[in-house]
């Protein structure tokens, strides 16, 4: 069965950065297109970053939300099924709990997202 488990969160100062990972296994992680959603406290889910797979024609190619863009690195290491999320100059409203998301094909932002991971908490704060 498709599980993802991320990583990474924690506990960071404002203009800080961390980095975020999430394995993943149970399905062919180098033909998927993957997701980072994240949900601060009291709101609704906030797409933040997505990345092409392997197999499509766009392949590496990165998306970033405004809130993020300029600040955050997505990346995959289709060897180790891993997917990363590095955040730096964080923002006490970059305070969420980010999720890595599954695409259902290997274009990101196309074909929709089917699985998650549980979440990893961010909380930025001094």
């Amino acid at each position: 069965q498709v599980q993802l488990v991320e990583s990474g969160g924690g506990v960071v100062q404002p203009g800080g950065s961390l980095r975020l990972s999430c394995t993943a296994s149970g399905f062919t992680f180098r033909s998927h297109a993957m997701n980072w959603v994240r949900q601060a406290p009291g709101k609704g889910l906030g797409w933040v970053s997505a990345i092409d797979s392997a197999g499509s024609s766009d392949y590496g190619t990165t998306y970033y939300s405004d809130s993020v863009k300029g600040r955050a690195t997505i990346s995959r290491d289709n060897a180790k099924n891993t997917l990363y999320l590095q955040l730096d100059s964080l923002k006490t409203e970059d305070t969420a709990i980010y999720y890595c998301v599954k695409d259902r094909g290997g274009e990101a932002l196309y074909f929709g997202m089917d699985y998650w991971g549980k979440g990893t908490p961010v909380t930025i704060s001094s």
